[in-house]
């Protein structure tokens, strides 16, 4: 996958979430769970994909821009999250 994102998000998500983008590098995209990010209304649309990072469940918010996919946020998947990700899996 080619990757971008605004390097001010970059250093929001660092600060906020502790996690680097280059994580999504080894996001499995094969078992992720995706769908829509309808919580605001956005000016793109954006996506929720949920699934893992070297066997840690992680949550990513992206978009997609021309042939890219443009990284929102990064973090480390919370309990509920985790535990949704495996009632699918």
């Amino acid at each position: 996958m080619r990757y971008e994102h605004d390097p001010k998000k970059l250093a929001e998500n660092v600060t906020k979430h502790q996690v680097w983008f280059e994580l999504a590098d080894g996001f499995e995209w094969d078992t992720a769970q995706i769908e829509a990010d309808s919580r605001r209304n956005y000016s793109e649309t954006r996506f929720i994909a949920t699934g893992l990072i070297a066997l840690r469940v992680h949550v990513l918010i992206f978009c997609f821009r021309e042939t890219k996919i443009r990284l929102i946020s990064l973090r480390k998947a919370n309990p509920r999250e985790v535990k949704r990700y495996a009632k699918n899996h």
